[in-house]
């Protein structure tokens, strides 16, 4: 018999224990829905969450899309302190209080919005932006209060607003003070337009639903929206559940959108910078 020693005769290697400060694997790399490749998570961030292989437009938050858009340090937040109540007492599975307080801790926000003053290339403009991690991006009582005062400082000071929405809507657990919201914020764009005469351009991410889709959202003097966005009143399911055939091929997407004219341009999220800032020159006769 040979005297080299056999594999199974040998004691198992010991099992290394990974250290405490190493990340596991899963939080370093995410899996692309459009190409399913595996992506460095540092690398996407550093491409601002698009994958650099398909183009397909993972989420991103509402500060980090703000920082994205607007000139380093001219940033200057508004109505960062208000916060949700609970008026009507509202109860499902938890009381609204409980699920206010878990997204508070979950996004680290106040509530679904983050909006103030800033300068695109050194244009002033008041320029908010959804955010979606807190539950979904909807619309209380608090976000439609900030958006009519985003809308009334752009009156006052008679310069351009810009909406980001990415959201599901209107929030039920406030019944009709959320949906009291769309009319709020569109009187208040009213008179920015009307009394100021000055441009509101809307930018349409994914998902942008519901109440904010039916108001604000489809109201821009400018529509733009990132590619493969879902944009529409009613989720398709629901829809299809209602008129009781299927829906067409892209259905509410923003390929659709802009194809059936309801949208002004479809606009990478690296391209849209640029874009505002073009947008804006233009509609206010700059050069």
């Amino acid at each position: 018999m040979s005297d080299a020693p056999r594999w199974f005769e040998q004691a198992p290697p010991e099992i290394q224990s990974r250290p405490r400060d190493q990340a596991p694997a899963e939080s370093l790399w995410v899996r692309c829905p459009g190409c399913k490749g595996v992506l460095y998570k540092e690398a996407l961030a550093a491409h601002g969450q698009v994958c650099p292989d398909c183009g397909w437009h993972h989420p991103i938050g509402a500060a980090e899309r703000l920082a994205l858009l607007v000139d380093e340090g001219s940033f200057v937040r508004f109505d960062a302190a208000l916060r949700p109540a609970d008026p009507l007492a509202f109860v499902d599975s938890k009381p609204y209080g409980a699920r206010i307080r878990e997204a508070q801790a979950k996004a680290g926000e106040g509530d679904a919005w983050i909006g103030g003053t800033a300068r695109i290339d050194g244009l002033p403009v008041h320029i908010g932006s959804f955010n979606f991690a807190f539950m979904a991006g909807s619309m209380g009582s608090v976000v439609g209060e900030a958006i009519t005062r985003l809308f009334e400082r752009a009156t006052a000071a008679r310069e351009p607003a810009i909406v980001i929405s990415a959201s599901g809507g209107a929030r039920m657990q406030e019944g009709v003070l959320s949906l009291m919201q769309m009319a709020r914020t569109c009187a208040a764009l009213g008179r920015l337009r009307d009394e100021a005469r000055m441009p509101y351009i809307s930018v349409l991410t994914h998902p942008t639903t519901g109440g904010v889709a039916a108001s604000f959202a489809m109201l821009g003097d400018l529509i733009l929206a990132e590619p493969r966005a879902l944009i529409g009143f009613a989720g398709p399911r629901v829809i299809e559940q209602t008129i009781g055939s299927a829906l067409p091929d892209g259905f509410q997407t923003s390929e659709y959108l802009l194809a059936h004219g309801m949208v002004d341009r479809i606009t990478p999220r690296h391209a849209l910078r640029p874009t505002l800032s073009s947008a804006l020159r233009m509609l206010l006769g700059r050069p």
